[in-house]
C-alpha cells in the first residue's frame, strides 16, 4: 500500500505545483506541507492541525481525505510501541474498551478542530463580481454628449421626428456599440460616423475617448456628436500647411482636420533612453507636469480634448503617433539629440475649422 507521503507527494508532482503556490492557495505554511510529505508531525501544535491540514491539502489535490486520515492513523499507531507485558499475556478486554472510547471521542475532537480550521479559510471567489449596477439610458438633446458609459448603456438620438437608439454592448479589445445600421466597433480613439435613416447623410460621430482594454467595470469615455455632413463632405478635407502668427515656425504642417475639435491619443514609444515630459492642456481637471525618465521598448498612450504640450530630450529617441478620427499619423518631432518643446494643439483657423498642429516653442 502506498504511504501516506508519497500518496500526497505523487499527486502534488503530478499536478506540477510548488509549495509556495499551494500554500498561497490554501493558506497553509508551506513547512506543514513538506512536513505531511514527509510523515514528520513534530512541528504541528497537535493532532487536530495534522488531521485538519491533511484533510484540506487532500481534498485540494483531489485525494479522498477519508483515506488519508485512515493512512495517518495507522501510520501513528504503527510507530507506538507495544508494551512487553501485553505481548506475553492476553490483555483485559477492558482497557480495550476504555481505548476504543478515547478514540472516538479522539476522532469526534480531530473533525470538530479540522472543520473549524477548514471553515476559517477563505474561499476562492472564481464567480465575477455582481455591482448591482443598473444600465441607464441618456438622451442626445445638444449638438454633442460626452460622458462615461458602461456596457448596457444606451443613448436616444433623434434625428428629425424619428428618434434611434444606439447600446454600448460590450467592452473587450474594443468598445462595441450597436446602431441602426449594425454594430461599430472602435479602437482607443478612434471615430465612426453613423448615417441613422441610411440617406446618405452621415448623421452621427461617436469618438472614444478613454477607456481600459478587457476593464468593463471602469467603462469608456464616449462622445456623440451631431454632425449632419455628407458622406463626401466628411472625408474630403484639405490638409494644407496652417499659418501661425508670432510663433517659432511660420508655417505648421495640419495632422488632423474637423469641423470640430475631437480627442485624440498620442502614442510614445521609446527606442532609447529619454527625458519625457507632458502637459494636458485646457482640462481643470487634469493640470499639473508628467515628467519621467524612460527606457528602451517602454511605452505611455496620452488622449488629450484640447491638446499636449510635449518636451523631449532626444527627438530620436522616442516614435510618436497621432491617433484620432478613425486614423493614425507618424510625428515627426526633430532629429538625433535635438531638445524639443512643442505643443500639439487644436488651432481654429479663419474658416472656422479646426486643424491639429504641432507648434515649436521658444
Amino acid at each position: 500500500m502506498e504511504s501516506l507521503g508519497n500518496k500526497l507527494k505523487t499527486a502534488r508532482e503530478a499536478k506540477g505545483l510548488s509549495y509556495d503556490y499551494i500554500s498561497r492557495e490554501t493558506n497553509i505554511s508551506g513547512r506543514y506541507l513538506e512536513s505531511l510529505e514527509k510523515e514528520d508531525f513534530s512541528c504541528f501544535p497537535g493532532e487536530p492541525y495534522v488531521l485538519g491540514f491533511l484533510k484540506i491539502y487532500g481534498e485540494y489535490l483531489g485525494l479522498n481525505p477519508d483515506e488519508l486520515q485512515s493512512l495517518y492513523h495507522s501510520l501513528k499507531l504503527q510507530e507506538q510501541p507495544i508494551p512487553v507485558e501485553q505481548l506475553l499475556r492476553n490483555p483485559s478486554p477492558a482497557p480495550k474498551i476504555f481505548m476504543g472510547i478515547a478514540i472516538a471521542i479522539a476522532i469526534v475532537g480531530l473533525i470538530t478542530g479540522g472543520y473549524f480550521i477548514f471553515s476559517r479559510i477563505p474561499k476562492r471567489n472564481t464567480a465575477p463580481s455582481d455591482t448591482g449596477r443598473r444600465a441607464s439610458e441618456y438622451a442626445l438633446n445638444t449638438d454633442f454628449l460626452e460622458r462615461r458609459f458602461y456596457p448596457g448603456d444606451s443613448i436616444l438620438v433623434s434625428n428629425g421626428s424619428d428618434t434611434y437608439k444606439l447600446v454600448f454592448t460590450s467592452l473587450s479589445d474594443t468598445v462595441t456599440i450597436t446602431t441602426p445600421r449594425g454594430p461599430v466597433m472602435l479602437d482607443l480613439g478612434q471615430e465612426v460616423t453613423v448615417d441613422l435613416n441610411n440617406d446618405g447623410v452621415v448623421d452621427l460621430r461617436i469618438i472614444t475617448a478613454d477607456f481600459v482594454k478587457n476593464d468593463s467595470l471602469s467603462g469608456a469615455l464616449l462622445r456623440f456628436e451631431k454632425t449632419g455632413l455628407s458622406q463626401m463632405a466628411a472625408v474630403s478635407e484639405p490638409e494644407a500647411p496652417l499659418i501661425i502668427p508670432g510663433t517659432e515656425q511660420e508655417t505648421a504642417a495640419v495632422i488632423f482636420s474637423s469641423p470640430n475639435a475631437y480627442p485624440f491619443t498620442l502614442q510614445a514609444v521609446f527606442q532609447g533612453y529619454c527625458l519625457f515630459r507632458y502637459e494636458i492642456l485646457f482640462e481643470r481637471d487634469r493640470p499639473g507636469r508628467n515628467e519621467q525618465y524612460y527606457q528602451r521598448s517602454e511605452e505611455i498612450n496620452i488622449t488629450a480634448q484640447n491638446g499636449i504640450r510635449l518636451g523631449i530630450s532626444n527627438a530620436q529617441a522616442v516614435k510618436l503617433q497621432v491617433i484620432g478620427g478613425g486614423r493614425t499619423v507618424a510625428l515627426e518631432t526633430g532629429g538625433a539629440g535635438e531638445v524639443v518643446a512643442a505643443d500639439l494643439r487644436w488651432v481654429r483657423d479663419e474658416d472656422n475649422r479646426y486643424r491639429l498642429v504641432l507648434i515649436r516653442l521658444d
